[in-house]
């Protein structure tokens, strides 16, 4: 494919937001779908836009779609130029003057850095009312697929459940720098309630190889179990980017699979909605 030299041609929308939906399906027959389009028609905006860039934005390997070096860079811009035509029409036209979306989110993103951000986000756009909801990743999915949520950030077994982004989650055992477990016979186990992830998968790693273990604290809040790992109550499976000075990794027990942190959007038409996905992407790619 031939590419034209780089110009300052304006980004049309219509062709962003083709490109916007191939790299959050990661297909452009998923991307025509989710369009109302077909696979020949988004194949060629793609291209359109690729001359108007000056370059390549869409790396079209065989197993996988991916934006390339360029097109991760212009994402973001993507992202924000539909949100803020999508706010300019409705202002201008003055339909939809203030526009609830719901969203749910896993403890250890809805206290972190996230929430400064969508906080902004909520100043930048008084006619954005954002309400969001922080749980247990089950019982979030369970409420999106009810329809109660129109975007969830949820960690799930790899594969489970198609998201429109999705990111591998490492997990490995930790107990407290200060007090080690690890010899301890049954191990005490610091987890989640029996609805939560990675409990299941504790458990079974552990009977897997004969391993004796008892539940000395079970808590719904992640800061709740991180506390008691620092105190040396018990041993944990965590996410390794959640754990803090005061653990180290027990690298003798059993190994886990690592799980996934998905998005999931339902069809809801918010000029937001891609801003805010935007914005969880980052944090997830920190």
């Amino acid at each position: 494919m031939k590419i034209s030299d780089k110009s300052n041609k304006p980004f049309n929308s219509d062709l962003l937001r083709s490109f916007v939906a191939v790299v959050d399906t990661r297909s452009f027959t998923a991307a025509a779908r989710q369009l109302n389009s077909t696979q020949s028609t988004v194949s060629q905006k793609i291209m359109r836009l690729e001359e108007v860039a000056g370059g390549l934005l869409i790396d079209r390997g065989r197993n996988s779609i991916t934006p390339t070096e360029a097109g991760e860079r212009l994402l973001g811009y993507a992202r924000r130029i539909l949100a803020l035509n999508a706010e300019a029409a409705a202002v201008v036209s003055g339909v939809a003057r203030h526009i609830t979306l719901r969203l749910g989110l896993p403890e250890d993103f809805a206290s972190g850095r996230v929430t400064q951000v969508l906080a902004a986000l909520v100043r930048q756009h008084p006619n954005l009312k954002l309400e969001v909801t922080s749980g247990l990743s089950r019982n979030l999915y369970g409420a999106y697929n009810r329809g109660e949520l129109d975007l969830v950030l949820v960690k799930q077994h790899r594969g489970e459940a198609r998201g429109v982004m999705h990111w591998p989650e490492p997990l490995s055992w930790y107990q407290s720098k200060n007090h080690a477990l690890a010899d301890c016979d049954p191990l005490p186990l610091v987890a989640f309630p029996s609805d939560g992830l990675y409990r299941a998968q504790m458990i079974t790693a552990l009977d897997n190889v004969r391993r004796g273990w008892h539940l000395v604290y079970t808590s719904s809040s992640l800061a709740g179990l991180l506390s008691a790992v620092n105190a040396g109550l018990g041993i944990s499976l965590l996410p390794r980017r959640v754990v803090n000075s005061g653990m180290q990794e027990v690298p003798t027990l059993p190994a886990v699979d690592a799980m996934e942190i998905a998005i999931h959007q339902a069809d809801q038409d918010s000029p937001f909605v891609s801003e805010i996905i935007q914005i969880l992407a980052d944090e997830v790619e920190r």
